[in-house]
């Protein structure tokens, strides 16, 4: 027997397991703010007119908070679904550079990387990024099973739950959304280019209330934002 036919082969099933783990218990503490937007967007969803099963639906196809947000907020405004639409996907258009950068570890059959692309959210793909640039793979998938889960399930218990409330307002609900993206936007205002970029939205947006149809201001200023930025 040669040496080569004695040499074990490499445990390959525990490194991939242990991989789904390390995303899954990195994102963790992310998934209990994950439920805090889900149940938000549960009970706004309600107030805005959606059904329940509807709120949980576009939680499961969209998995992405701030557009969810953005996309509400037109429909209880009382624009139309287009520019709902238009202005997740305004908020959304991140992802077509980070979707190029997660590509390498969306490995399979078309219909495996479709599914695959869903999981990538800004917290799984920041989990699963290496040295060499390109996302792990199983820890990516790990991370985003845990966070899908959060959003997802914690969606439902607003919905259902709170959503039953006759006035969410009384829980102080009705300001979620606009504390929620100002969480968001705060880590982006330490920069001068940035701020100035997202000043001039909110002028822009605010200018627009008095005349333009509901949602028009959202999606103008989303628009002048993601121009603004982009530029070199």
């Amino acid at each position: 027997m040669s040496a080569v036919d004695i040499v074990p082969a490499p445990a390959m099933v525990p490194t991939v397991r242990r991989g789904y783990g390390e995303g899954a218990r990195a994102v963790a503490p992310m998934a209990l703010a994950i439920a805090a937007f889900g149940l938000s967007f549960g009970v706004l969803a309600r107030s805005a007119g959606l059904s329940p099963w509807a709120a949980v639906a576009m939680s499961a196809t969209t998995f992405a908070g701030s557009a969810q947000f953005a996309a509400i907020s037109v429909l209880a405004a009382g624009g139309s679904a287009v520019v709902a639409v238009g202005a997740g996907a305004l908020l959304n258009a991140r992802y077509a550079v980070i979707g190029l950068s997660a590509a390498p570890a969306l490995r399979g059959p078309a219909w495996l990387r479709f599914l695959l692309a869903q999981l990538v959210v800004d917290e799984s793909w920041a989990v699963a990024q290496t040295s060499e640039g390109v996302p792990d793979r199983e820890r990516l998938i790990g991370a985003a099973f845990v966070l899908y889960v959060s959003h997802v399930g914690s969606t439902a218990v607003g919905a259902f739950g709170l959503g039953l409330l006759t006035n969410p307002k009384a829980l102080g609900l009705d300001a979620a959304f606009p504390a929620l993206f100002l969480a968001l936007l705060r880590p982006y205002l330490l920069h001068r280019r940035t701020l100035t970029v997202a000043v001039a939205g909110a002028v822009l947006a605010l200018g627009l209330t008095p005349v333009a149809p509901p949602g028009v201001p959202i999606l103008a200023a989303a628009g002048a934002v993601l121009i603004g930025v982009s530029r070199p």
